[in-house]
């Protein structure tokens, strides 16, 4: 491909890092096993959507600008942070969310809100930008002058691996826990532990330092 190096190179190391647990695997997780398989895809399509966002930011040189001010880094590291806190006290509180008799009470789940939510969790995570401008340009030929296209291309790669594998584990997560979440008591239990997970993601994130 025109200015991409090592393409197939890439592309393997991208999928391996898709496969790595992260904050937003936790996330789709928590969102899949609390709220159903409909909610994880929808999280997943979310994050994926933030990703589009950091590789324009990566593509047009924004990123470098939280990359190199610290400032701007705590900025969106901390409303990150926060972001994950209030989603998962939601989560930890909201008794709507809950299945009644075996059948999930779709009206009560907002899906609106929950693709915006897998986007500002992804967004909000200074370290997904960071990753970006300093994992693509070692596939990029050194010599480009013009290296949007290449970062778009290398960026839309990413983000379509990652997106599938998401998928797949929504769909598994969702089936794995439904049984469980037929049973009132469980799925108490259940959306309790994902809205404490999703706390505890958002401590990490405001302890989380550009290293």
């Amino acid at each position: 491909m025109i200015g991409i190096i090592h393409f197939e190179t890439f592309l393997l190391a991208g999928i391996l890092l898709n496969l790595t647990p992260g904050n937003d695997t936790i996330f789709i997780l928590t969102k899949s096993i609390g709220q159903g398989r409909k909610a994880g895809i929808i999280s997943a399509l979310g994050i994926g959507t933030g990703s589009v966002v950091h590789t324009l930011l990566a593509a047009f040189g924004l990123s470098l600008i939280i990359a190199k001010s610290i400032l701007l880094f705590n900025i969106i590291k901390y409303a990150g942070a926060a972001y994950l806190l209030y989603i998962g006290y939601k989560m930890l509180t909201d008794k709507s969310q809950l299945k009644t008799d075996g059948i999930a009470l779709s009206s009560s789940v907002d899906y609106l809100k929950i693709y915006r939510d897998g986007i500002f969790t992804n967004i909000l995570n200074p370290k997904v930008a960071l990753f970006f401008i300093a994992f693509l340009p070692q596939f990029i030929d050194p010599t480009l002058k013009n290296t949007i296209v290449p970062f778009l291309t290398l960026g839309t790669t990413f983000i379509a691996t990652g997106t599938v594998w998401c998928l797949i584990l929504a769909t598994f997560a969702s089936a794995i826990f439904g049984k469980l979440k037929t049973n009132k008591k469980a799925s108490t239990y259940i959306n309790k532990v994902c809205g404490l997970t999703l706390i505890g993601l958002g401590i990490k994130v405001a302890l989380t330092d550009r290293k």
